[in-house]
């Protein structure tokens, strides 16, 4: 990949100091340097792309490899809507921010587009000559208009004329029916017409929306097909039957596009006094935000093509012509289909940890030790199960819990449910602001509201993204409390799909500092005193950068150092100088992150001993670990947080000690697997693009979620998001 922006600019030698007899001792590498940095887009893209590049491992099942390749379409679609909406929104303000990387929204998206066009263009080239003959192979069709049969040709009249018609509503362009306003990412179609119509129009032009309530895939009988799974698209039917809208009209053309518009919300929480009614109002306007991508069939004339980019006030480059459906990921229906189970992963059981296989009373199990859950090969149901009991033990009082992303009809939600009509003091701090998922949140927040919970909307201006539940329990004269700490979101849908860790602990400094932090996120003060929790925006940032300092010093004192990360992203400009800093001195920094890294690996004199790898595979990579050698005497924390500067600086985040070194050798266990993993990984290299490690000859394969199921669930990974 052609990446200029973040290659070709960095020298060999960035950061180290020129060769001069004459010169004084450098002082040292100026870690400011840009070129140090990878912008955060091109690498978020980057992302994108490993994920794509699953479609193509054939050691991956059939429906597995179309699911990749929808992820891909599903994360292209919010990052034009999040991302490339923020930098053209930062143009249209004149408001350009640049980051570290030096690089301005300008450029970064003419890069962007650049990447991008070829991207998709791959996308369904892999899709119209890989994904889709293999899967005809296997009975599973998608069939074109030229391959109708005339009973699949009558049938599809019917459904058309039964179905379709009457939901449809056709817009003729004229004076008094200007160009409709469409909803984001709708499918639409732009119909060329000849003639007059009744009332003497002949504007030449119409618009057609499909019907938002229609299903875009629709499987045709068995009685009309030869066997195996037939489907065919809406669009397809709609263009086959596009002048029954128009009678007595000649369709000349029609044309499948597709608008991409600015999902992000402009919501100020500091000028609104309800943030609940304010946010309904938002996510209203968010289906009609500015334009930020065109999608169209490649067969489109350029005059209709030009007449749309006007229409929506975008260029030539912010149009995307693709050989197939505009809205890719309607093709999940297909990848999601279970008649087909040697073509997906094997389904496995999760496990129980010894200590809960026979547990009746929970409390009585974490009362004696803590309990450390890694999902999803170690089963979410113990911390349903722990809230479920609570809200019927007649000696739990109180139950508090943060929700930033879950179901209003979940397990979770359930449980506190029953609590509050129990009489229990339930408190539920209530994340409105999780992006597309602020619906559903508001949904849950009622029904909380209605059972008696009482519902919080954590702190204006800083988002809850920290994973805690706290119960407070009545034994003997006694209060003791119980707590639930996690890497992951009360989502127990994710919890299968999602890696993430749980630990259920009674450990009273632990416990207390919960209680504290829930506190503050209800009432009123000053920051209080944590003895084991770190939090953001207060001391987590401070806490880590004191960390990799002592590690630093550590190496450079001789003695042996070592970081071991694994997060999400890393972008945080001082946690990765302070990285850098480390790597100079000595120590081996070792950085496992899926997504955005900033930080560029391998530049001599600045991060010759910094590593940095992705794994993407079955499960969605999301646990959050920082691990420190510490002189022998090894630090571990497991958090909610991502290294970015939205998570350190303007989140409420936790990050948890394990403590003791059976809990800690696990987790240690597990980041030496993602160290050796050479299936799934891809290393990040000086110029910011990734390579997959190829295994050297008689070297086995390694694959580190296929190696957790073995030993965790008794099961292989099938394969390698």
């Amino acid at each position: 990949m052609n990446s200029r922006l973040i290659r070709g600019t960095l020298p060999p030698d960035a950061g180290a100091p020129a060769a001069n007899d004459a010169a004084p001792a450098s002082p040292g590498p100026d870690l400011g340097d840009s070129r140090l940095y990878i912008n955060r887009e091109l690498s978020q893209l980057q992302f994108n792309i490993r994920v794509l590049d699953q479609a193509l491992d054939e050691r991956t099942p059939l429906l597995e490899r179309l699911k990749f390749l929808l992820i891909f379409s599903a994360n292209m679609d919010e990052f034009f809507e999040i991302r490339v909406a923020g930098l053209k929104g930062q143009i249209a303000l004149d408001h350009e921010m640049i980051g570290p990387d030096g690089i301005p929204p300008k450029r970064a998206l003419a890069e962007i587009s650049e990447i991008a066009h070829r991207q998709i263009a791959r996308q369904y080239a892999i899709l119209n000559e890989r994904i889709l003959p293999e899967l005809a192979t296997h009975g599973i069709r998608i069939v074109r208009r030229t391959q109708w049969t005339h009973k699949q040709k009558m049938w599809v009249r019917r459904y058309f004329r039964e179905e379709v018609a009457p939901l449809v509503t056709p817009i003729g362009l004229d004076p008094t029916h200007p160009f409709p306003l469409l909803v984001n990412k709708s499918l639409n179609f732009i119909v060329r017409l000849d003639g007059v119509d009744a009332f003497g129009r002949d504007s030449g032009l119409a618009i057609v929306p499909a019907p938002r309530v229609l299903p875009r895939l629709i499987r045709m009988p068995l009685e009309i097909c030869e066997g195996g799974d037939n489907y065919v698209l809406l669009s397809s039917i709609i263009h086959a039957h596009a002048e029954e809208l128009f009678p007595g009209m000649a369709v000349l053309g029609c044309y499948q596009f597709r608008l991409t518009r600015n999902a992000d919300l402009t919501l100020d929480p500091e000028d609104v006094e309800d943030l609940a009614l304010a946010l309904r109002g938002e996510l209203y306007s968010r289906r009609f935000g500015d334009a930020v991508r065109l999608e169209v069939a490649d067969n489109c004339p350029k005059e209709l093509t030009d007449y749309l980019l006007k229409q929506f006030g975008l260029n030539e480059s912010e149009m995307y012509e693709v050989n197939g459906p505009v809205n890719l990921a309607r093709l999940f229906r297909i990848a999601n289909n279970v008649s087909y189970p040697k073509l997906q992963y094997p389904p496995f059981t999760p496990a129980l940890p010894k200590a809960l296989q026979h547990a009746e009373d929970l409390f009585e199990v974490i009362g004696k030790q803590d309990v450390l859950l890694l999902h999803p090969y170690e089963s979410f149901a113990p911390v349903v199960d722990l809230l479920r009991q609570a809200a019927k033990d007649p000696q739990v009082l109180a139950i508090k819990q943060t929700l930033y992303r879950t179901n209003a009809n979940s397990e979770i939600v359930d449980a506190l449910v029953d609590a509050a009509r129990a009489g229990k003091e339930v408190t539920a701090v209530v994340e409105l602001r999780a992006r597309f998922d602020e619906e559903s949140n508001l949904t849950l927040a009622s029904r909380l509201q209605q059972a008696g919970a009482m519902v919080i909307y954590g702190v204006v201006g800083i988002k809850t993204h920290a994973k805690l539940m706290l119960i407070q329990r009545r034994e003997g004269s006694e209060l003791v409390r119980y707590a639930h700490l996690g890497t992951g979101n009360y989502h127990t849908g994710n919890a299968r799909l999602y890696t993430d860790y749980s630990l259920l602990t009674s450990d009273e400094a632990l416990c207390e500092d919960v209680h504290k932090l829930f506190s503050q996120l209800t009432g009123m003060g000053k920051v209080l005193h944590m003895k084991k929790l770190l939090h953001a925006p207060f001391t987590l940032k401070k806490a880590l950068l004191e960390l990799i300092a002592r590690e630093t010093a550590h190496a450079g004192a001789g003695k042996p150092a070592q970081i071991i990360l694994k997060v999400n992203a890393l972008t945080e400009p001082k946690v990765i100088r302070a990285l850098y800093k480390a790597s100079i001195a000595g120590v081996q920094v070792d950085l496992i992150v899926r997504g955005i890294c900033s930080l560029r690996p391998g530049v001599p004199g600045v991060s010759e001993n910094i590593r940095v790898r992705s794994v993407i595979g079955r499960f969605l990579e999301h646990s959050r670990a920082y691990w420190f050698a510490n002189d022998g005497e090894p630090q571990l924390y497991l958090a909610s947080a991502d290294l970015m500067e939205r998570n350190l600086d303007r989140r409420v985040e936790t990050a948890f000690p394990i403590e003791g070194k059976k809990l800690q050798h696990r987790v240690r266990q597990a980041l030496e697997l993602y160290l050796t993993d050479n299936a799934s990984a891809a290393l990040l290299q000086p110029d910011g693009e990734y390579l997959r490690p190829a295994p050297a000859a008689g070297e086995p394969i390694r694959n580190v979620q296929a190696e957790l199921m073995e030993k965790l669930c008794g099961a292989g990974a099938g394969g390698a998001h």
